[in-house]
C-alpha cells in the first residue's frame, strides 16, 4: 500500500474515534435535565399550552414547493462557476449552458402545466 493511502486511512479512521468519543464524552459531562419540568415542556412561540394536537399534517403542496425550490436553486450552484470561467470555456460552454437552461425551462414549463404551482 502507498504511504498517502495509509494515512489517509489513519486519518479517517482517528477523525471517526475522536468525533465517537465526543458523542460519549458529552452524554456523561454534560448537563442533565432528565428532571427538569422546566426544561421539558412544550413551547411553540411563546405559548406554553398549545391548542389541540401537535402532529398534524401538511399538504403535499408544502414538500413539492420545497423540493421544487431546492431543484431550481441548484441551478446556480452550476451557473456561478460558468460564470466566473466564461472567457476559458467559449463557444462551447455557452451552447453547453443554454442545453442546461432549455433542459430547466422545459422542466418549468412542465410543472407549470400540471400545476404544481397553484394552489386550492
Amino acid at each position: 500500500m502507498s504511504t498517502e493511502l495509509l494515512l489517509s486511512a489513519s486519518v479517517f479512521v482517528i477523525m471517526g474515534l475522536v468525533l465517537v468519543s465526543v458523542f460519549v464524552l458529552t452524554r456523561y459531562l454534560g448537563p442533565s435535565n432528565k428532571d427538569d419540568k422546566q426544561k421539558n415542556t412544550v413551547y411553540e412561540s411563546g405559548v406554553t399550552k398549545p391548542i389541540g394536537t401537535t402532529n398534524l399534517r401538511f399538504s403535499i403542496k408544502f414538500y413539492l414547493v420545497a423540493i421544487l425550490f431546492v431543484i431550481f436553486d441548484v441551478e446556480i450552484i452550476f451557473m456561478f462557476p460558468w460564470a466566473v470561467n466564461i472567457r476559458e470555456l467559449g463557444y462551447l460552454g455557452l451552447a453547453e449552458m443554454f442545453m442546461f437552461m432549455a433542459l430547466l425551462f422545459a422542466g418549468l414549463i412542465y410543472i407549470y402545466k400540471k400545476k404544481a404551482l397553484s394552489w386550492d
